[in-house]
């Protein structure tokens, strides 16, 4: 946790986290561009003086925390599946959960909305990095367990491998949230777990 959240009294938090989830619900709706703080202050029931204290440093710090709890939902929609690839079935049990996730969500992701107007900010790279080795290890993690069972090959580059099925998630995400088709992610999911059992 940040060292600046643990010095929060409970009810501190609680009011921080009010912020944070109105934050991110303002953008689901109107995106991270046309959200004002104003908007997040009528949403949450707060005051300037609140949201400063928790954010001194306004909109930017506001969505890099809008922005570490939707990287962190990434990855806690995805258990128990994500930690327990041990069998084919469970691999399409966690197939089947990342595409309802994103069935649910559409074109409308906080994250990348969030992460498009931060940039490349040192704090918007370091969100978006552990995401992503968070999420490749953890794949990578299932992979290397299938090889123990013999049910891949140990010729299979276990890394690799992740990282390849990663980013055929992360390329469908982009065209279903450029386009709405859901079927690249499908695709990229169905293909990169056939090529794991081939």
């Amino acid at each position: 946790m940040d060292p600046q959240v643990q010095k929060f009294t409970a009810k501190g938090q609680a009011t921080r986290q009010r912020i944070i989830d109105g934050a991110a619900a303002e953008i689901r709706v109107h995106g991270a561009v046309a959200t004002t703080l104003d908007d997040v202050m009528a949403r949450t029931g707060t005051s300037k003086s609140q949201l400063f204290h928790y954010f001194p440093r306004g909109k930017e710090q506001l969505l890099l925390a809008v922005a570490e709890q939707e990287a962190a939902r990434v990855l806690s929609d995805q258990q128990p599946h994500l930690s327990q690839l041990t069998s084919w079935a469970a691999w399409q049990r966690w197939r089947d959960v990342v595409v309802e996730r994103y069935r649910k969500q559409g074109q409308q992701c906080p994250l990348s909305t969030v992460m498009s107007e931060i940039g490349r900010t040192p704090g918007a790279h370091a969100v978006t990095s552990a995401l992503i080795e968070q999420w490749r290890g953890e794949i990578e993690a299932g992979v290397v367990a299938m090889q123990r069972q013999g049910k891949i090959s140990e010729t299979v580059d276990s890394a690799k491998a992740a990282a390849a099925l990663l980013a055929g998630i992360q390329g469908g995400v982009s065209v279903l949230l450029s386009t709405g088709d859901l079927g690249y992610l499908e695709a990229a999911l169905d293909l990169g777990i056939a090529a794991l059992r081939s």
